[in-house]
């Protein structure tokens, strides 16, 4: 062991008590995070009280929140699909993550839910790290997107578990962030067994970044199909919206933290133009802490305004024509609020923090206005773009322009919609070479 990583675990070490702290003050708003604290250091087991010492081969995918949760799908179908025999444990660090794992692959309906068990990833800490590796003993690690741990990778590694980094994408601000601490994260991408990257430039990055073996693959978020039942839900959902008369819907889909009111003052200029009076917006955060934030960010700006927790499963949303507001205040439900609205503002993107996943949007055939951040979804982005799907704005003025343009002409929004529709589905079919990738890892 290098110093460099010896200083990293010693630092990792003392600064133990403090985070355990915060996950307790974290608690205070969201009680998952004092759940399940034994996990966070390795103490984990499967719950059928099947091991790889009776004979029960696992295999190990690693999702860090919400979105690469979701965006596993396929690759987690894939998974299971290709080795029958063997069992699945899908990590993740947040509650957010952890409850959007059980309800997608727990659930009644999932084709091998009894093959699937769900945990937290310890924290990156020697003995945290083995446990974990001796008590599930995983055949491989399939790490989504590019969730990296030094002492997780350099331990598998020891251990003769190939670890692939899959769906990979790194940004250039993200590499030159690795790059600052080569020291400590060269060796560590180094010891993947394989790479496959989004794009060739993610390729180039990281290879620049010590990552050996990569292949180019696509991104697996495409290969996601929206639930029938959820786009059946948004669906009614905007039935429901018109039963006063024809009226708009705009979407801002996963908003952050200082974008809410950037939006709030597009919406507020989009509906003085003539014939938006009535637009509706449906406003989901991307965290869900941050619901009663937003509510009471909506309500101080006049607005009158729902929520979907209100109505909670029902089909038919309480909003009528009064609301101004109806906030998505739920979990799982993304595809059918994409169902819901004529055209999409993608969050994350008029702060500068990268943008949020555009894909799913145009999977529910979804127009798309997204901010000037998005760097991570660059390609992405600029595929859409290209492709006539979305629509990239320099600030909120010309959000509330470009919203307000393609509402007032149907003709240029619904080629938008085939536009992403078409999109979508030309760019499946990562998923295969991703499998590829991830079994010849297992065969080496």
């Amino acid at each position: 062991m290098d110093l460099t990583r010896l200083a990293y675990i010693l630092l990792f070490y003392a600064l133990t008590p403090l985070i355990c702290l915060r996950l307790w003050w974290r608690g205070r708003r969201q009680p998952g995070y004092r759940h399940h604290l034994g996990e966070r250091f390795g103490h984990s087991a499967p719950p059928d009280g099947s091991t790889p010492y009776d004979g029960t081969p696992w295999l190990w995918l690693h999702a860090v929140s919400v979105g690469e949760t979701r965006a596993a799908q396929p690759v987690v179908r894939a998974l299971l699909d290709h080795h029958p025999d063997h069992h699945l444990v899908i990590t993740g660090m947040t509650p957010t993550g952890r409850d959007t794992a059980e309800s997608l692959y727990l659930a009644a309906g999932f084709p091998g839910r009894e093959r699937i068990a769900v945990a937290y990833l310890p924290y990156d800490l020697p003995g945290a790290v083995n446990r974990f590796i001796d008590a599930w003993r995983p055949k491989v690690g399939v790490l989504m997107e590019t969730e990296l741990w030094p002492n997780l990778v350099q331990s598998c590694a020891a251990r003769q578990v190939p670890v692939v980094l899959a769906n990979a994408r790194l940004s250039e601000r993200s590499a030159r962030g690795y790059r600052r601490f080569s020291a400590l994260v060269r060796p560590a991408f180094a010891a993947l067994a394989a790479v496959a990257a989004q794009t060739r430039a993610d390729a180039e990055r990281l290879a620049g970044c010590g990552a050996g073996n990569i292949a180019v693959c696509g991104n697996v978020k495409f290969d996601v199909a929206p639930p029938p039942a959820l786009l059946d839900r948004g669906r009614a959902w905007r039935t429901a919206f018109q039963a006063g008369g024809p009226r708009p819907v705009l979407l801002a889909a996963s908003t952050r933290e200082g974008e809410e009111p950037l939006v709030l003052d597009a919406f507020a200029a989009l509906r003085r133009q003539p014939g938006l009076e009535r637009t509706l917006l449906v406003l989901v955060p991307r965290h869900p802490q941050r619901f009663d934030e937003v509510a009471a960010l909506a309500q101080g700006a006049g607005l009158a305004l729902t929520r979907r927790s209100t109505a909670p499963g029902e089909t038919v949303p309480a909003v009528d024509a009064a609301t101004d507001v109806w906030l998505g205040d739920s979990l799982g439900e993304m595809p059918a609020y994409y169902a819901c609205a004529d055209l999409a503002f993608i969050g994350g993107s008029l702060v500068p923090l990268g943008g949020q996943n555009l894909i799913e949007a145009a999977a529910c055939g979804c127009p798309v206005l997204i901010g000037p951040h998005t760097f991570n979804f660059a390609q992405a982005t600029r595929d859409a773009v290209a492709a006539g799907a979305a629509r990239q704005v320099a600030d909120a003025a010309e959000l509330a322009s470009a919203a307000a343009d393609l509402l007032t002409h149907p003709t240029a929004l619904a080629a938008m919609q085939n536009a992403a529709t078409t999109f979508s589905t030309a760019h499946r079919g990562a998923t295969e070479r991703v499998m590829a990738v991830i079994d010849a890892a297992m065969r080496s």
